[in-house]
């Protein structure tokens, strides 16, 4: 069987509700991402076996497979074909594993693996409430609310239910979410994120376009403090969570090339590192986004590798009690963990997150010279991917 290599990883900067990049028609921005790859590897258009690509929120301008729609829009040739993949938070980063497992199979040689969610144009949970409002029906269907009964599947719910779990009090969770913010804040000062992110036009979601490109992320509060957190309302009645320790919306798009042995042949370049393993676990659909805890130790049996050998983790803060949790539950070295700030203070584009992690995560192990990075996700319906790679 062949190995699978990442080539090339790129994302734009987040932007915020309504902000830099909110103009953009989310076709469009996939779009740039998928040529930047292509410039970054020199790769013939014509060469690219497949573009596969998560978005969560498929409906209105993601909607009729978005994947293909963002080829059409780019430098691709028309004969390059795309699928639209929706692993909920994890769609794009199931996209890389589609990728790899194409690439080491040896059916393909050369796949763009991608992820695009303009959370501005499309707001989150419109394929859910449009049908519903326009007397289409709901997803739950009448065989799951008999295994399921009277749940609404919340990932709200989840979250607060984790915190409870843990003993994940609203101080110690905002704390978390101060030092996202600050780790983000150094990052972009030192320009650890300059060599990921492609710059594009902003675009403002009047139409206005400002002149200038977006090349920092949007969402990250130069001026975050404790005690403007301590102000914030609560997410729920009772909870512990607010929207100060929970990702921001985000519109952005990220992705990686992802080839095999004939495809680093016909490229001519040195990889990034190669993709070490891929799996993906199901868990408590309720609970929902405790899943990464099992998932990771299961990816580290299968994979033979200990908690320990890991230089570097990706786990996204959809919520902040998702990676604190994460810690407690696998034994993780905190001090590895999201290096560079995460969802909260960067932002989450939902179907793009998967895609945008494993760039953040690739370019750190390269920045830090380190050799092993794990990058996991909690998932709608309590799923969980991991993915381990090895720098090279």
């Amino acid at each position: 069987m062949s190995e699978a290599y990442i080539v090339a990883a790129t994302r734009t900067a987040g932007g915020r509700k309504g902000g830099q990049l909110s103009g953009w028609h989310p076709a469009d921005l996939a779009a740039q991402v998928i040529d930047e790859l292509l410039r970054r590897t020199g790769a013939d258009p014509a060469r690219v076996d497949d573009v596969i690509m998560g978005c969560v929120s498929q409906i209105g301008e993601q909607s009729t497979n978005i994947a293909r729609n963002a080829v059409l829009a780019s430098s691709l040739p028309e004969t390059v074909p795309a699928t639209s993949v929706d692993r909920q938070c994890g769609s794009s980063q199931q996209a890389i594993h589609f990728a790899a497992q194409a690439v080491m199979s040896g059916t393909m040689d050369m796949v763009i693996a991608s992820g695009v969610e303009s959370m501005s144009r499309v707001p989150i949970g419109t394929p859910m409430d449009l049908p519903q409002k326009a007397g289409l029906g709901f997803y739950k269907s009448p065989a799951m609310e008999a295994r399921y009964p009277d749940v609404f599947f919340s990932q709200f719910t989840g979250a607060e239910e984790i915190a409870r779990k843990w003993e994940l009090g609203r101080e110690e969770m905002e704390q978390f979410s101060l030092e996202s913010h600050q780790k983000s804040r150094a990052a972009t000062e030192a320009g650890r994120f300059d060599a990921e992110i492609v710059a594009v036009k902003k675009r403002l979601h009047d139409g206005t376009v400002p002149g200038d490109s977006a090349t920092k992320d949007e969402g990250i509060r130069y001026d975050a403090s404790l005690e403007a957190m301590s102000q914030v309302r609560l997410l729920t009645e009772g909870g512990r969570l607010t929207a100060a320790s929970a990702s921001q919306i985000c519109d952005g798009a990220a992705g990686v090339m992802v080839v095999n042995e004939r495809g680093l042949k016909a490229l001519g370049v040195e990889p990034l590192a190669r993709i070490h393993h891929l799996s993906v676990t199901g868990g408590d659909p309720v609970v929902m986004l405790e899943t990464p805890i099992a998932a990771t130790a299961r990816a580290l049996k299968l994979a033979g590798i200990k908690i320990d050998e890991i230089d570097l983790f990706e786990v996204n803060e959809a919520f902040a009690s998702v990676p604190m949790a994460w810690v407690k539950g696998t034994g993780a070295d905190p001090d590895r963990l999201n290096i560079n700030g995460g969802a909260i203070s960067l932002g989450h584009p939902l179907g793009g997150s998967g895609a945008k992690l494993m760039t953040t995560l690739v370019h750190a192990l390269k920045d830090r010279g380190k050799r092993y990075g794990l990058q996991t996700m909690c998932e709608g319906g309590g799923l969980a991917n991991v993915t381990i790679v090895e720098r090279l």
